[in-house]
């Protein structure tokens, strides 16, 4: 199973830099979605994930249309990732996936409401209480990435620490 996470037009380096090092954690691809709010070459967002840049495959695309011309999300399983989702993340079935694309939007305004309209049965929510806006975005990636694994069984990462051994 192969993950993809995409960051369409992320803003604060500090969450790019915790997302780039959990995708180096998992192995899953990294897509950053231009224009980004910062430069990637920012010590903020290397001092986060430093040591892991090298061990992170990243794919940079100049626009969301560029992104969704490459991979079109009727021809693989792409899910976007919205407060407003129609379904819970854990309720799809990722293990039936070879390859999965997780889309989450910019820190403040998300993914564009019609792209959401046009795939509104492959958007998936973390739910939350309705008193507040929204989970930081790091987190929501880590919430939704591991679930995929969960589903998958770990495949790939080490379940058993090798620590006392």
């Amino acid at each position: 199973m192969k993950l993809h996470i995409v960051l369409v037009e992320p803003e604060i380096p500090q969450n790019t830099g915790n997302i780039a090092r959990t995708c180096a954690a998992i192995g899953a691809k990294l897509h950053l979605v231009h224009p980004l709010g910062f430069s990637i070459s920012e010590k903020s967002v290397k001092r986060a994930g430093l040591d892991y840049w090298d061990k992170l495959e990243i794919e940079e695309h100049i626009s969301l249309n560029k992104f969704l011309e490459k991979y079109k999300p009727e021809q693989n399983n792409m899910f976007f990732v919205t407060t407003k989702g129609k379904q819970v993340y854990s309720q799809i079935k990722y293990s039936e996936c070879n390859e999965i694309f997780l889309l989450f939007g910019k820190e403040t305004k998300g993914l564009p409401e019609e792209l959401l309209k046009k795939y509104i049965e492959k958007t998936i929510r973390i739910p939350m209480r309705k008193t507040l806006r929204s989970l930081n975005l790091s987190n929501s990636v880590a919430i939704v990435a591991y679930e995929v694994f969960k589903q998958n069984e770990f495949n790939g990462l080490e379940e058993i620490s090798n620590y006392f051994k």
